[in-house]
């Protein structure tokens, strides 16, 4: 069992029971208020995982993401969403992990590709980055700002990374010490 259906499975097993229990009147409710109205359909969850996304809302977010596991599978649309809510959350390694699969299932998503370029970014791995987001540039046929910028600073990231260490936060200096001995100083 692949390690992202070990940690939605509870989450969608909740939801499912959840959604299965009666709807009523609750304890101390007023009978005169409206129910569930079973014949209406039910918002998408991804659409409302969307929206609380774009509100600031990543924990909430993620919960409409899980709904949305269950009611429509574990897709490309699905696995990209609870990985960039994951991202938000500040869980590098699980946005990393459901970013990969969404790519493996569809390599052609760009807001996957993107997001992964994010999460590489976030764990300084620049090359690599700036590779997704140049492929998720191309697949976008360059209509996203955001990705551009994206792909500016992971590329202007590379070019100033010293063996992974930013040039913003070392210098340094190249001290001739006698007839062809030179010694790197490091200056904070």
């Amino acid at each position: 069992m692949p390690p992202l259906y070990r940690l939605i499975a509870p989450v969608v097993a909740l939801s499912l029971a959840a959604a299965c229990t009666p709807s009523g009147p609750l304890a101390g409710a007023d009978p005169e208020a409206p129910g569930i109205d079973a014949t209406e359909e039910s918002v998408d969850g991804l659409i409302v995982g969307h929206r609380l996304m774009a509100s600031g809302e990543y924990d909430l977010a993620l919960r409409a993401y899980y709904r949305a596991a269950g009611e429509l599978g574990l897709n490309v649309d699905v696995l990209s969403a609870v990985g960039s809510a994951n991202l938000r959350l500040g869980r590098i390694g699980q946005a990393e992990d459901l970013l990969r699969q969404a790519i493996e299932e569809d390599p052609e998503f760009v807001p996957a590709l993107n997001n992964l370029g994010v999460v590489l970014m976030e764990q300084g791995e620049y090359g690599e980055a700036s590779r997704i987001f140049q492929q998720a540039y191309a697949l976008d046929s360059g209509r996203s700002d955001a990705i551009r910028d994206n792909l500016r600073l992971a590329l202007a990231r590379m070019e100033n990374s010293v063996y992974g260490v930013e040039n913003e936060e070392y210098r340094f200096d190249l001290i001739r010490r006698g007839p062809g001995v030179y010694e790197l100083l490091e200056t904070p």
